[in-house]
């Protein structure tokens, strides 16, 4: 990936990531490698949560579909290394506010809905996750 094009998106929308019985197996300790540094990169990058989770749940059945939305998610992370959280010294206001969203049946293999929520204080990301 030494020449690869940074893309602006961590996953097209297109994107429907299954079990792909037809597809060929892939590396699964590769696979899992990057799966596990791109989780400890979500720590500071809330990003590219949601997409690394996605692929995060085909690391027991890993095929070439998977490594292909992964190696996207590198070129995303290629193209904003500049990108992070900051949090200012002083902040106007200390209002919490948080969002949530939610799939409906979104898991095309278990049919399972998928949640994401975020929170902030003032103008400042302190909490997000993404569960299945």
């Amino acid at each position: 990936m030494d020449n690869a094009k940074p893309v602006s998106t961590p996953m097209s929308s297109s994107v429907q990531l299954d079990k792909d019985p037809k597809r060929k197996f892939v590396d699964q300790k590769k696979f899992r490698g990057i799966i596990r540094s791109l989780l400890y990169l979500t720590a500071s990058r809330p990003d590219i949560m949601f997409s690394v989770c996605l692929c995060a749940r085909f690391q027991s059945d890993s095929k070439e579909s998977h490594l292909t939305a992964v190696k996207r998610i590198l070129r995303y992370m290629l193209g904003t290394q500049n990108l992070g959280i900051w949090y200012p010294k002083f902040s106007s206001s200390f209002e919490i506010i948080g969002y949530s969203d939610s799939d409906f049946a979104g898991c095309r293999v278990g049919r399972k809905s998928t949640s994401k929520t975020c929170q902030f204080i003032g103008n400042s990301l302190v909490s997000w996750s993404s569960r299945k």
